[in-house]
């Protein structure tokens, strides 16, 4: 939670990935600490974390509940997918960087606007299984199913698409880059939250909903 706030190593610009500098101060922004420093999210420990951090959070502050987003790197990317899963209908969207099949996915039936974000050489948690958690939304919105074009070894670029004929309000965008387990990847090689793009994709993707 202290590199998640503090931005790590690139500070401010990279501050709750970079949403802090994107929102101008204009959002809550919250950066939880899982047991063990995981989201094992056993026997639905860490959603039932998520739900009480949500009830605490807004009997102190004014929030839109219909603006609540989540999102995180890795094991975070992983817990941002599994409240996809189960809290669909109390969160607008979420953004899953370079996550996996880790903490679970209880209900998964319902749509929600998913941003997903894999490198190609991944080698932590496989493009592959990014590729499925994204397919379950996919099919969730109603989206049309293809297989998106992806960069290519070595070109050091991301391709991104968005699905066509997604329900109203239900989007799903894939970007996928050329590059492993990282959370900002940066064109033309490096991991930077202070010069990646990262930042202005989730803050565009969660943004068109206010």
């Amino acid at each position: 939670m202290n590199d998640v706030a503090g931005g790590g190593s690139d500070g401010a610009l990279w501050s709750y990935y970079g949403m802090q500098k994107k929102s101008s101060e204009s959002a809550i922004l919250v950066a939880p600490q899982g047991l063990n420093n995981g989201w094992a999210n056993s026997g639905g420990e860490d959603i039932a974390f998520v739900d009480a951090m949500v009830k605490t959070i807004e009997s102190d502050l004014c929030v839109n509940t219909a603006q609540r987003f989540a999102t995180g790197f890795s094991y975070g990317g992983s817990m941002s997918f599994s409240i996809a899963c189960s809290r669909a209908k109390d969160f607008r969207a979420v953004a899953v960087i370079s996550g996996g099949q880790l903490s679970g996915c209880d209900g998964g039936n319902d749509p929600i606007a998913y941003l997903g974000i894999h490198g190609i050489s991944d080698g932590t948690l496989n493009i592959g299984g990014g590729r499925t958690l994204r397919d379950r939304f996919v099919r969730n919105n109603g989206c049309t199913s293809t297989n998106p074009r992806e960069p290519s070894a070595g070109s050091k670029t991301h391709v991104k698409t968005s699905y066509t004929a997604c329900k109203s309000g239900y989007p799903v965008t894939w970007l996928a880059f050329d590059g492993g387990h990282a959370p900002a990847p940066v064109d033309g090689g490096g991991d930077s939250g202070a010069r990646s793009y990262t930042p202005d994709e989730i803050w565009g993707f969660f943004n068109q909903f206010t």
